[in-house]
């Protein structure tokens, strides 16, 4: 054990980390990357805000999200982004690559990219709908963790960390084609995990449980209010808070885990509440 307890106030000082899906100020990749930027971290933010235009709360000023990230930067530290549709079976490379470009050596990358909508029930699902969901939920996923291996300096510590649904502690009503994706990521992590190790590179991933990034409505809380304990809904900074720690050395024994981080959320309505 080290003599020495205290915490280090930034613990990714010097550190390079890229999060995919930073396109919104009210999303999990822009509170992750100000977590990480506070960190001491240089940040790489890849976005793709077509996809944000086209939902209903529609897309934010990247400008404007790349401001947020660079205001929690350390002296010194830098914030770089990137427009990339990782859809695209090249894109989850050219990501890397430009990170790698930006800042040479990469210390921890987070998976952050999900597909919203064009989802549905068993019934009404379409091949072209699971297709698009495994692309971007998890193929773009395995395939950044590929490259980002694949140009990993042997045996210094890493770190990857996925992000999942949930989906494995309750339903996901009208959403097989997500449920399907994000299965497989939680389900492949311990093999990834085992991969790995001997590069000196962790992998685990996350749950954020329900989090409101601005699609939840009044009716919508006032639903599952009683199924939260502590009488709110997620919101982005309480995942962000644990994998921002994920990435830090003060996780370095832990690996292979699919971690929830959902505040006690029950799935269920307590009596006199229906």
């Amino acid at each position: 054990m080290s003599s020495n307890l205290a915490r280090d106030p930034f613990p990714l000082r010097g550190k390079n980390v890229v999060i995919t899906g930073v396109s919104r100020r009210a999303g999990i990749g822009f509170a992750t990357a100000c977590r990480l930027a506070a960190f001491g971290a240089n940040v790489f933010c890849h976005h793709f805000s077509p996809h944000d235009a086209e939902q209903p709360w529609g897309a934010d000023s990247i400008d404007a999200v790349m401001r947020g990230v660079r205001a929690h930067l350390t002296p010194g530290a830098r914030g770089v982004d990137m427009h990339a549709d990782l859809a695209a079976p090249e894109a989850p490379e050219r990501v890397i690559e430009a990170a790698v470009a930006e800042f040479g050596q990469l210390d921890a990358l987070v998976c952050n990219q999900a597909l919203s909508g064009a989802d549905g029930t068993l019934e009404k699902v379409s091949a072209a709908e699971l297709d698009l969901h495994w692309r971007i939920d998890a193929r773009a996923s395995l395939l950044l963790a590929q490259a980002f291996a694949a140009r990993h300096a042997q045996g210094r510590p890493a770190s990857i960390v996925f992000l999942t649904s949930g989906q494995g502690l309750g339903p996901l009503p009208g959403e097989v084609a997500c449920a399907a994706a994000k299965a497989a990521l939680a389900g492949v992590t311990v093999t990834i995990a085992d991969e790995l190790a001997d590069r000196g590179i962790r992998v685990n991933t996350v749950n954020p449980g329900p989090v409101d990034t601005e699609y939840l409505t009044e009716d919508m809380f006032n639903y599952v209010r009683p199924m939260f304990p502590f009488g709110r809904f997620g919101e982005p900074d309480d995942p962000a808070r644990l994998i921002a720690w994920l990435v830090t050395e003060e996780a370095s024994w832990i690996t292979g885990q699919i971690i929830n981080t959902e505040g006690g959320f029950a799935r269920w309505r307590p009596r006199g509440t229906e």
